[in-house]
């Protein structure tokens, strides 16, 4: 059974794509239905699906930004209700699309694409990163966050992003690990990430975001397992398999 990942910050397309996509494809599994960006790339990470339906303006993190950190792990389909989108290099096959409202033979044409993609005979899609590139400059994103508003005990202190070594999913909040201690932010990983420098923080496993600049090794432990040292501390973090591909060595 094929796993299905959905993405739409608007209720009704949502609702109405899952239901379209039930009829056109009944073998496949839908694990999640996010409501953002956000959301959508913290489902990939959990549950890991074939396909991904992704609305290409979502908040936060764009349907673009979760297709390129998806890579080539998933097949994804981008849905969208505007006409502007480089069409015509998705006509050329390089990734599929859907206008809304969901057109029932359209999708199942693009489900039949996706089961031949999806075949062990199959070939890697080309020409992918060139047109997420392509699209991404037509989705700004806004600038990234330049000071944290961290919790020490009752102390309220206002930390710079290019100071923090890592952040850490704690529970109800994030840990901020920077030179001068730790503190806590209220606002979860997931969405942290939305906000950060992609050029500086690399997420490295679903509750680490890390400043590179910070990374002493990687090191592998096993075939499956590996984990960072940073320069100047004992602590080690993980990196799940999906994070692994940043650290491949020249």
């Amino acid at each position: 059974m094929t796993r299905v990942l959905i993405a739409d910050d608007e209720e009704a397309p949502r609702e109405q794509l899952l239901a379209a996509l039930k009829r056109a494809w009944p073998q496949a599994e839908i694990v999640a239905a996010a409501t953002n960006g956000a959301d959508a790339w913290d489902a990939f990470l959990e549950h890991e699906p074939e396909v991904c339906f992704l609305d290409i303006r979502m908040p936060g993190l764009s349907g673009i930004d979760v297709a390129r950190r998806i890579g080539n792990k998933a097949q994804v389909v981008f849905v969208t209700a505007y006409g502007d989108h480089a069409l015509d290099a998705f006509d050329a096959g390089a990734i599929d699309y859907l206008l809304k409202p969901v057109d029932a033979e359209r999708l199942a044409q693009a489900v039949q694409r996706l089961q031949a993609r999806l075949a062990p005979s199959a070939q890697a899609t080309a020409g992918m990163e060139a047109l997420l590139q392509q699209l991404a400059e037509q989705v700004r994103r806004p600038p990234p966050l330049g000071v944290l508003q961290a919790s020490v005990g009752r102390e309220l202190r206002l930390i710079r992003t290019d100071e923090v070594i890592y952040f850490e999913s704690d529970s109800r909040y994030t840990r901020v690990v920077h030179a001068g201690g730790d503190a806590f932010l209220r606002t979860p990983l997931k969405e942290l990430l939305t906000q950060l420098d992609e050029q500086l923080f690399w997420q490295v496993h679903r509750s680490v975001i890390v400043n590179h600049r910070h990374i002493a090794a990687a090191v592998r432990v096993d075939e499956g397992n590996m984990h960072l040292t940073l320069r100047g501390r004992s602590e080690t973090l993980p990196v799940s398999r999906h994070f692994q591909s940043l650290f491949k060595g020249q």
